[in-house]
């Protein structure tokens, strides 16, 4: 994935961690993640690390 706009409010970042926290909390209690979750991860996973954006960089 790649971001063409490095553009991003301070507040959404800080909303987007935590709401990520809140999703690999509630994964973490229900155990087995579904297909869809499981394909998106390889997907993810697949992904160049020089794709990636630093937090330096946002």
């Amino acid at each position: 994935m790649k971001i063409e706009n490095s553009n991003i409010d301070t507040k959404d970042f800080k909303q987007l961690i935590r709401d990520v926290a809140l999703i690999k909390n509630i994964l973490v209690s229900e155990g087995e993640l579904t297909n869809w979750a499981k394909k998106e991860l390889a997907k993810a996973r697949a992904e160049k690390k020089e794709d990636y954006l630093s937090l330096e960089e946002l």
